[in-house]
Parts: structure tokens; C-alpha cells; sequence
């Protein structure tokens, strides 16, 4: 496919001068970078000059603009649904951070809004574009240790030293489980597919900052016995993990969801013959979901699928939430 897309950043958001935003100008065969908005016109300069695009002093403006065909939504959780829904209300296909939105009931209208309009959303989890994730699933479904019974997935890390982080703003949509949890939560589905629903759940909740800081789940697959534990929080030693264990063997790795583009993963495979040490290449998830969004919006062979995922990885949330009350 030769046609570019032209796509914007709503926001000046650290995952987007890090990774997205460089990303995109390296993949200069699939996308434009159109322009980057921020209501602070000095960030919307800054980044506009380091990234070689135009500047934009309001997200209505970026989104008046007629070539616009596809918008990448860093901002903070709670403005996720007004951005989203005025996104794909001018036919813009949506990239947007997790979580999605903050309840079932928005997830749902965007999803409803994105499928009648035949445009593409997608809430970014990375790491399901990583190839340490397909090995893993290749290894599983190897039968190398045996039948799968149970997962075990943590993601955690210690306290932010800046106190006003929007992760710790309760306005503004954060707390644990919208950053933190909904990726070992996510990664789950990989393994147990949809078919799931939260059996038991604790959120423990910081009464000075009032968000959840730290929490942990019992994840069911309905016509099975087999169970996903899952652990999160804002204030632990860091974790960044998953453990498959089967009836033979187990599978672990300790980088799951964060890991660089240069770094080279180890996943251990654990059986009674012993234990293997496995060095995996390195690989670019960043770019590996940016060409998933960029054939999505081409191809929509698997966009189905991702409005499933935007709505079951939302009602798992919202069961958390309230099996933990």
C-alpha cells in the first residue's frame, strides 16, 4: 500500500514524545504527521519544531482540519471519551492509550459510534504486537507444557516522586487499575479470549489522593475452571511480568509489557527435563501496532475483533470495580 495517512496527536503526553510521535515520522511510507494540538501553546511549539509538523493551539482545531484522516489520543483518561467521540464524528479513525474511556457505558457508545461509521478504534496495548508474545503462545500451543491451567501476570512499580502526576488525579481519570492493571488484565484475554468475567477483586483505595493505588483480581474463563491472577499498583517493587503454568511446565518472562526496542527478552520454559533459557531478537512494538492501525484502517480484516477487545477489556474494569467494593 502505497497511500499515506494523515494523522494527528491530540496532546503533548510523555508516551507521545517518546515513542508514538517518533515512531510515526520513522514509518514516513505509511503516515503523515499531519500536526500536533495542545492547549498549552508552548508545548504545542515545541513539539511541533523537534517533530518537523505544525502547530496547534486547541484539539478543535486540529480536528477542523479537512485532510485530517487519523488521530492518535494521548490525553488523560477522563478526556478520552469527548476527544474519541469528537474524533470519530468527523470519520477519524482513533488510536487512543488505554484505557479507553473510564466506564462500560462510553466504551460502549464509542464502539457503537466507530462501527456505524466503518472507522477504526483501537486503545493501545502495545504489547500484544511484540513478538516475545507470539512465542509465548507458539510455546503454549506446542503442547511443551502441557495443558494450561493457570496465569499468573503482575504490573506495578514504585510511587511517582512528582505528586501532582495525573495518574494520582482522581478528575482526571487515574488510579492503578486505568494505568497500571489494565495490562496485566488485557494480557489474560490473550490466553482465556473473551469468554471471561472477574470472579474476586481488591482495590485498595489512597483516602488523601482518592484513587486506587494498588489492587489485585481472580479472572474466570466461563466454560472452564481455568483462573488468571493479576496484581497492579502504583506503590511496589516493579513487576512487569507473566507466568503460564500447565500440567507439565510452566512459562515465564519478566518484561512483558514494557520492553525496549533494543532489548533482547528471556523467557524461561520450566519442565521436568529442566530448565531452558531462551534470548529472544529484539522487536519494535511501538511500530508493529502502528502498521496494525495503519492496515486496519485499509484492510479491516480484524477490526471486529477490536471493538470486541474495546468492550470486553471495559467490562472487565467495571466488574473489578465492583467486585471489589
Amino acid at each position: 500500500m502505497s497511500k499515506k495517512i494523515n494523522i494527528g496527536v491530540l496532546g503533548c503526553a510523555n508516551i507521545a514524545e517518546r515513542y508514538i510521535v517518533p515512531t510515526i515520522n520513522e514509518l514516513n511510507q505509511n503516515f503523515q504527521l499531519f500536526g500536533i494540538a495542545s492547549r498549552s501553546m508552548e508545548k504545542s511549539k515545541r513539539f511541533a519544531k523537534k517533530f518537523n509538523t505544525k502547530a496547534f493551539f486547541s484539539y478543535e482545531a486540529l480536528l477542523q482540519e479537512a485532510h485530517l484522516e487519523a488521530i492518535y489520543i494521548p490525553l488523560p483518561n477522563s478526556l478520552h471519551y469527548e476527544w474519541i467521540k469528537k474524533a470519530l464524528q468527523k470519520g477519524l479513525h482513533v488510536l487512543v492509550e488505554k484505557s479507553l474511556a473510564c466506564t462500560y457505558k462510553e466504551v460502549l457508545e464509542l464502539n457503537t459510534l466507530a462501527k456505524e461509521n466503518e472507522l477504526v478504534l483501537i486503545e493501545n496495548f502495545q504489547f500484544r504486537f511484540h513478538s516475545q508474545l507470539q512465542f509465548i503462545k507458539n510455546e503454549l500451543e506446542s503442547g511443551k507444557i502441557g495443558e494450561l491451567r493457570n496465569i499468573r501476570s503482575s504490573f506495578g512499580f514504585p510511587p511517582f516522586s512528582d505528586k501532582t502526576n495525573i495518574r494520582y488525579n482522581n478528575t482526571l481519570g487515574g488510579g492503578a487499575l486505568l494505568d497500571a492493571g489494565a495490562y496485566p488484565l488485557k494480557i489474560a484475554q490473550e490466553f482465556l479470549g473473551s469468554n471471561v468475567y472477574v470472579d474476586s477483586a481488591s482495590l485498595f483505595i489512597n483516602e488523601d489522593l482518592g484513587v486506587d493505588i494498588y489492587g489485585s483480581a481472580c479472572i474466570k474463563q466461563k466454560n472452564s475452571k481455568i483462573t488468571a491472577q493479576i496484581a497492579f499498583g502504583f506503590d511496589q517493587f516493579y513487576q512487569c511480568n507473566i507466568e503460564l503454568w500447565g500440567s507439565k511446565g510452566r512459562i515465564y518472562t519478566n518484561r512483558i509489557f514494557t520492553s525496549p526496542a533494543t532489548h533482547e527478552p528471556i523467557i524461561e520454559i520450566e519442565t521436568k527435563e529442566g530448565k531452558e533459557i531462551i534470548k529472544l531478537k529484539p522487536d519494535h512494538h511501538f511500530k508493529n501496532m502502528l502498521i496494525h492501525f495503519y492496515l486496519q484502517i485499509f484492510k479491516k480484516d480484524t477490526v471486529e475483533n477490536e471493538y470486541l477487545q474495546n468492550t470486553t477489556q471495559a467490562r472487565l474494569i467495571e466488574e473489578l470495580k465492583y467486585k471489589s467494593q
